[in-house]
């Protein structure tokens, strides 16, 4: 299991790739999001609908409202293009972040 701590910088992340490939609402995304990892990451729903609306708030993402296939009315979220850029960008980051621990994480030469 992969600790909140540790991954909390990345939750945006996650929410705007997976809504990149479609729209969803927020039960599917947490569900998304520990299939993608097996289980090694599970989302509290409070982290999550947080990141919805920090996203939303920053234009990141915009709701509408939609129902499910039982008819059961929900929230969608979908990415806009300003999203589609922040996301690029951060997947940039991502990869410096990444190669910087790795340097950590393979030993100091």
């Amino acid at each position: 299991m992969i600790s909140a701590d540790a991954i909390r910088g990345y939750v945006d992340l996650m929410v705007l790739a997976i809504l990149r490939d479609h729209p969803s609402y927020a039960y599917h995304l947490s569900q998304t999001i520990a299939n993608i990892t097996e289980d090694t990451y599970v989302i509290k729903q409070t982290t999550l609908y947080s990141a919805l609306k920090r996203l939303e708030g920053a234009g990141l993402v915009e709701s509408y409202p939609g129902t499910s296939n039982s008819g059961k009315p929900r929230t969608y979220y979908r990415i806009t293009s300003l999203g589609t850029d922040h996301l690029g960008l951060k997947l940039e980051e991502w990869e410096t972040t990444k190669s910087v621990v790795d340097r950590f994480a393979k030993g100091i030469r």
